[in-house]
């Protein structure tokens, strides 16, 4: 029998979880997916993206670091490690959805894409090593570990709300608007990948670069931000305008505060020779971006809140 069978016996057969601990559990997914984008970010600035060479070895002969590859296998390593603690959070987070009364089938689903994705992290993390940090599978990669954020999001948000049928918060012109937000925020960060993708730090001395100039795509990258911060001003007007929850409000709002600091960061990185500690904290920036953009678009629709 299975890992996964052995749970879901076990899930039956032990006490339902309370709402409240679901919810811890949903805010430790969310945060641990942000933080393994800020790690994964810190491995690849500070050149240790092959630190361990090989993988799912570290090194052809051990599944640890050793001695011999220095700070940067041990960065490499640790950043391995932290994955291990995400299986044990997600794998916590499903059991606990499956253990949850009454079933709610959304929640279950929910939890299972946020179980299935910390495997496939890992998996395309080993390939972005196996190709020596290709500057397109480390994009992917970190517009994976992006997505994830938005769906621990949405989970966490789907804990209090019940299961009936989405009904609109806004006119529809304000939803379309607000998808619209929704797809750029995507474009701008998948820009951003490419941006670094085209720069100095590509996780290792030898590993190759997109080929792209890096002047152009960050002129791009920064057309591109002017106008998300121009529709995000535009959702907050229409928000305010209609009348739109104050949960919709408050989110369009932190949106755009976290997008002016990533503006101001982006700027001053790019003037200043692009310095890691500011790179990372624009790296942090972007998985915040992602969880607002998610919350914004929640925003738009109204379930209802579970009853106590």
């Amino acid at each position: 029998m299975g890992v996964i069978e052995e749970a879901a016996i076990s899930a039956d057969r032990s006490p339902a979880p309370s709402r409240r601990a679901l919810h811890r559990l949903a805010v430790a997914t969310l945060v641990g997916n942000v933080v393994i984008v800020v790690t994964g970010g810190a491995v690849r600035l500070t050149g240790s993206g092959l630190g361990c060479p090989t993988w799912p070895r570290c090194t052809d002969e051990s599944f640890v670091v050793h001695e011999e590859l220095g700070v940067h296998g041990v960065i490499e390593f640790g950043n391995r490690m932290l994955t291990f603690v995400l299986v044990v959070i997600a794998i916590a987070t499903w059991v606990a959805a499956l253990r949850y009364r009454p079933k709610r089938s959304a929640l279950r689903g929910l939890a299972t894409v946020l179980a299935v994705g910390i495997p496939a992290q890992a998996v395309l993390g080993g390939i972005t090593v196996l190709t020596d940090l290709n500057p397109y599978v480390v994009a992917l990669h970190l517009l994976l570990s992006l997505a994830m954020i938005g769906v621990a999001v949405v989970f966490l948000q789907r804990i209090d709300e019940t299961d009936g049928p989405p009904q609109p918060t806004v006119p529809r012109p304000v939803v379309l608007l607000t998808r619209l937000l929704f797809g750029v925020t995507w474009l701008v960060l998948y820009v951003g990948t490419v941006v670094t993708g085209s720069g100095p730090h590509a996780g290792d001395a030898d590993s190759r670069r997109t080929g792209l100039p890096p002047a152009v795509v960050s002129q791009i990258h920064a057309d591109l931000v002017f106008l998300l911060v121009g529709l995000t001003v535009g959702v907050l007007v229409a928000f305010t305008v209609v009348g739109a929850p104050a949960r919709a409000v408050r989110a369009v709002r932190w949106l755009l505060g976290i997008e002016l600091i990533q503006g101001l960061i982006g700027f001053v990185q790019y003037f200043t020779d692009l310095p890691i500690l500011l790179v990372g904290l624009h790296l942090l920036g972007a998985a915040l971006v992602s969880a607002a953009a998610t919350w914004v678009l929640l925003g738009t629709r109204d379930r209802g809140l579970q009853p106590g």
